[in-house]
């Protein structure tokens, strides 16, 4: 659906509108999914840890009460777990039936195997404790939502005031404002990175950096946040993920920025913890007193019930004064910590954090914005005065599990709407550095107007002289099947997953094991339905063949490799049937996304009946075949 016409307020009361069908559906999903799935099919999910085990308690440098939370089996299952994400915790007896706790937590924390989770209080540790035979779950994350919500509720209302000023230009008739200023040059960025850096500089209100696959975004948008800082104290950058979040601070971290990570990293190193906030907290010189100032006020609170009326008043005016104390060093550490940062880094859901409350920026950077609904945008641009998205809107849309609010257009994005609306804010970048010229120009001509050129340095690269770089194994003769397997995991085609490791094996022979081990040559394999990349995974574990390249094979999903790139690529359509449904292959932008991983060797596997029924594979097709 198109809003192009529609007032800035009708297009948010829409947003609403949409998002509340999300909300209400993903409640019911999760509900659902409580009450009917069993704990091993959540376990598989990544969706539960069962058994789990109580490791130490403690309570944490922002003085919350966690426990870490251990797992010995499932450690291959890719879990959902991340910082803030609520969880509930539950038994499960000797005959199956399961029993929820009744109070939620959240994660602070997580790796392959422990979690750190924070409890609202003594008697969850203690329920926690008791429990022989433990299980922990997500559980339906209402504080997204609800920041969405206020957000969408605060630009509605917004009323002369800078806000009400970025909707009217971000989603209206107002045009974005830019300075005249002498270009900066950087002669290590192409023309087209330069350009859109320079664009950044000179926006007023909002500029957006559009990088299609390989063109350098990250590189870009670094070099425009850098420079923005030569001229402004501090600036927010946002992403939708985690992980995302990870990778810019980590970028910026490497040009000697001072960041400020709020919440904790998905990829857990030394490097990137030393950069959090809590880190950070700890790390302070004021932090010794602050700690044994509340380990006092814990320790005269256990104390208040085995005393007089009069002892216990002078406790209280005791813990009173210690409580003083301790505001006030917080206040102090939470001043310094601040200071000291140049970027405050954090998800669009955290930015909404306590911590950011009342703190204004002059600038906002939103990487990875076409991955981002537009209520979790509006939270972080609430606190901005400009903003800068950087992103694609040609790949990975947000993830969205209502189809009633994907048709109404909850998956168009801010990002998409003002790439449309205000053309003048836009940069393409052109040049890119990931993949051989024949991989790349498919994707540039349906998704970039022929737009993109591959760097020379890259341009012909290949592993083998005189090998396609692309080239598409047709399955339509061999009588294939798909099967279906269950809602959230989607269809598989075994027959197609083993074709395809037959064909990975002869072209690792075809370029001598001993040259793969030699040069690193690494393999992606991709399927859009977890199905076949778990069928996959599991045929890849239990073939010898493959045991000494197995550092050296990536078998994910779609949405798994974004951000990605390997040598070769090989993907299964699993796709089979009469009467040419391919389901959600119909969106394309995944498929975008999985073609441009390849820097080298393109093969994808499907059935050309079922597929090129659709113009979009009919036109690949023709394009590999020419």
């Amino acid at each position: 659906m198109n809003n192009d016409s529609k007032s800035p307020i009708a297009d948010l009361q829409r947003q609403q509108l949409l998002l509340r069908m999300e909300y209400e559906y993903e409640k019911e999903e999760f509900q659902r999914q409580t009450e009917t799935m069993g704990v091993a099919r959540k376990v598989k999910r990544g969706l539960c840890w069962y058994p789990a085990y109580p490791g130490k308690s403690y309570y944490n440098s922002l003085n919350q009460l966690v426990i870490e939370i251990l797992r010995n089996e499932d450690k291959e299952i890719e879990h959902a777990f991340e910082f803030g994400r609520p969880v509930c915790f539950f038994r499960q007896s000797f005959d199956g039936k399961v029993t929820y706790m009744n109070f939620t937590a959240a994660v602070s924390y997580a790796d392959e195997e422990r979690m750190v989770v924070v409890l609202p209080g003594a008697s969850a540790l203690a329920d926690i404790q008791a429990e022989e035979q433990l299980g922990v779950q997500l559980y339906f994350d209402e504080t997204s939502y609800r920041a969405m919500f206020d957000a969408l509720e605060e630009v509605l209302a917004a009323k002369g005031n800078r806000l009400a000023e970025l909707r009217e230009i971000l989603l209206g008739t107002a045009k974005p404002g830019f300075r005249e200023l002498h270009p900066v040059r950087f002669p290590w960025l192409n023309s087209t990175q330069e350009t859109a850096v320079n664009k950044v500089l000179c926006a007023r209100d909002v500029a957006i950096v559009h990088g299609p696959p390989g063109t350098g975004k990250t590189t870009t948008l670094v070099e425009a946040i850098y420079e923005t800082l030569h001229r402004e104290p501090q600036v927010l950058v946002c992403a939708q993920s985690n992980t995302a979040v990870d990778w810019i601070s980590e970028k910026l971290v490497d040009r000697g920025v001072p960041v400020l990570r709020i919440g904790n990293p998905s990829r857990v190193n030394d490097k990137m913890l030393s950069f959090t906030y809590e880190r950070r907290f700890e790390n302070h010189p004021a932090y010794p007193e602050l700690w044994g100032i509340r380990k006092s006020i814990r320790e005269l609170n256990g104390q208040l019930r085995r005393k007089n009326y009069s002892e216990r008043e002078s406790l209280r005016n005791r813990m009173s004064r210690l409580r003083d104390r301790a505001t006030e060093l917080e206040i102090l550490i939470n001043a310094d910590l601040f200071d000291g940062a140049r970027v405050i880094a954090s998800t669009l859901v955290s930015s909404s954090h306590r911590l950011l409350n009342g703190r204004r920026f002059p600038t906002l950077f939103i990487d990875e914005a076409a991955q981002a609904l537009e209520a979790a945008c509006w939270i972080a641009i609430r606190k901005a005065d400009r903003v800068v998205l950087a992103g694609d809107h040609c790949q990975l849309p947000p993830t969205i599990k209502c189809i009633e609010a994907i048709r109404g257009g909850l998956d168009h994005t801010l990002m998409e709407k003002v790439v449309d609306r205000k053309p003048d804010a836009v940069s393409l970048l052109k040049m890119q550095y990931r993949m051989h010229e024949e991989i790349m120009r498919f994707s540039s001509e349906w998704f970039y107007h022929g737009e993109l050129e591959a760097a020379p340095e890259i341009r012909h690269r290949g592993i083998l002289d005189f090998d396609d770089p692309m080239s598409w194994i047709d399955t339509s003769e061999l009588d294939y099947h798909e099967e279906f397997v269950g809602e959230s995991f989607g269809r598989i085609n075994k027959q197609e997953a083993n074709l395809l490791l037959e064909k990975l094996e002869a072209y690792i022979l075809h370029i001598g094991k001993q040259r793969i081990l030699d040069e690193r040559i690494d393999f992606g394999l991709i399927s859009p339905y977890k199905a076949q990349v778990q069928y996959l995974r599991g045929k890849i574990k239990g073939n010898s063949f493959f045991r000494p390249f197995r550092s050296l094979i990536t078998v994910n999903t779609v949405d798994g490799f974004q951000g990605q790139e390997r040598d070769v690529i090989f993907i299964s359509l699993v796709r089979a049937n009469e009467s040419g449904q391919i389901g959600f292959l119909n969106d394309l932008r995944r498929m975008n996304v999985a073609i441009t991983r390849a820097r080298m060797k393109l093969v994808i596997l499907g059935e050309a009946t079922t597929l090129a029924k659709h113009p979009f594979y009919r036109k690949l097709l023709e394009f590999i075949n020419r």
